[in-house]
């Protein structure tokens, strides 16, 4: 086994269309999508102290409970869908909105996956204005890894 420390990064990626940050359906390929690699910085597992950070079936468990799931993805993001029910907050907004989330509940917070960090940066600025961190989960795999999973998914309003 090698004693010297693996030095691993992400490759560099190159494109020649402008990038995509929600995986894609495939012509004539019902169970397939694309996904553009070329966008965004990986965000970490843990994006603020005292959040918890869910995958998919944590998320659903929590809605079932009573979640309030919030998409923080700016606009022009968001390429026309969303997960069911998800209300959209973008994170630039979250500070001037936040009296729309309720802190007696969870609010599941979601943005286009590992390497967007619209969701971040909206915990991070709710929890700077003193929205409590046990009324916060991030949803870290976001609409990448729900799309990439074969999960429904709903038209934005």
């Amino acid at each position: 086994m090698p004693n010297a420390p693996v030095n691993v990064q992400r490759q560099s990626r190159s494109r020649q269309h402008a990038p995509s940050s929600v995986p894609q359906p495939l012509e004539h390929e019902a169970d397939l999508v694309a996904v553009d690699t070329t966008w965004g910085e990986l965000q970490p597992l843990q994006c603020a102290p005292g959040v918890v950070t869910v995958a998919e079936l944590e998320l659903i468990e929590s809605l079932r409970s009573g979640a309030l799931l919030l998409d923080t993805r700016l606009p022009d993001s968001r390429s026309g869908v969303t997960i069911p029910g998800a209300v959209s907050i973008p994170h630039n907004e979250i500070a001037h909105r936040s009296s729309e989330l309720d802190a007696s509940r969870v609010n599941v917070l979601f943005c286009n996956g590992p390497q967007c960090p619209q969701s971040p940066d909206a915990i991070r600025e709710l929890l700077k204005n003193g929205f409590p961190a046990s009324a916060l989960a991030y949803y870290r795999g976001g609409l990448h890894d729900w799309i990439t999973l074969a999960m429904p998914t709903e038209p934005v309003a």
